[in-house]
């Protein structure tokens, strides 16, 4: 009994222990913060100094002269350009798919990396279709076809034709046809390019049905649109009503 009297004025100094701890969470997190969320966090602060490091795969880049004061930068991404991850999507940096990997579900240890850097390869999509017009002989119209692939497709225009049998076959443009032009450029975004058909003057013979076909080394893709020609010569001349004519 004597040491027990000698514990007793110990015991009734030390804290209270809160009733859902236990011994083995001494020392951890505190019972009234929640789980981490790293979305949730606030945005790194400016780093000071170039050369500094910010965090794994970070690195501290000057601001432009006079976009801040002298001395300080921004962390960002220190291996640049696009990066094709293992799920097939292209991410914008391997800093965007770590991230990703990060807040993902994950299936097994490196379930998301990186695959090859620059974006993943898939086959040509039309995104804008060529539409079909109606128009009369002696006009001018124009065709249009958006296509997005990588890598970059090659896009041809091609008339369908009919032959006398009844068959199809598909005539590629322009070749000898001294009205038609066709030129593809790039863009309007990423990844994309547009190609255009211009007939000028327009003749009966060209009515029919257009395609716009697209293809690289991963597939191709197609799309069609009609062209209607009103012939004049068939009507004879026209003559508009003078505003003073009666019906």
């Amino acid at each position: 009994m004597p040491r027990l009297s000698l514990l007793l004025p110990l015991l009734l100094l030390l804290p209270p222990l809160s009733p859902s701890l236990g011994i083995r969470d001494a020392g951890g997190r505190r019972p009234e913060c929640g789980p981490c969320r790293p979305e949730r966090c606030p945005a790194p602060a400016p780093c000071p100094a170039p050369g500094i490091s910010c965090g794994p795969g970070l690195v501290c880049a000057s601001r432009a002269a006079g976009a801040a004061p002298e001395g300080t930068g921004l962390c960002v991404c220190a291996q640049r350009g696009p990066v094709c991850g293992s799920d097939g999507y292209s991410y914008p940096s391997v800093c965007a798919l770590r991230l990703r990997a990060r807040h993902k579900p994950r299936a097994h240890p490196g379930h998301l990396h990186k695959a090859r850097d620059g974006p993943c390869e898939f086959a040509p999509v039309v995104v804008v279709p060529p539409r079909s017009v109606h128009n009369v002989t002696g006009a001018q119209v124009g065709l249009s076809c958006e296509v997005r692939a990588v890598p970059t497709p090659v896009i041809t225009w091609r008339k369908v034709m009919q032959s006398p049998e009844g068959t199809q076959a598909l005539e590629e443009l322009p070749g000898d046809h001294v009205n038609i032009a066709v030129q593809v450029r790039g863009g309007p975004s990423d990844h994309e390019a547009t190609a255009w058909i211009l007939i000028n003057p327009l003749r009966k013979e060209d009515e029919g049905v257009y395609q716009c076909h697209a293809a690289n080394m991963v597939g191709e893709a197609e799309s069609h649109s009609t062209v209607t020609v009103l012939d004049l010569s068939k009507y004879g001349s026209f003559r508009f009503p003078a505003p003073d004519d009666r019906m």
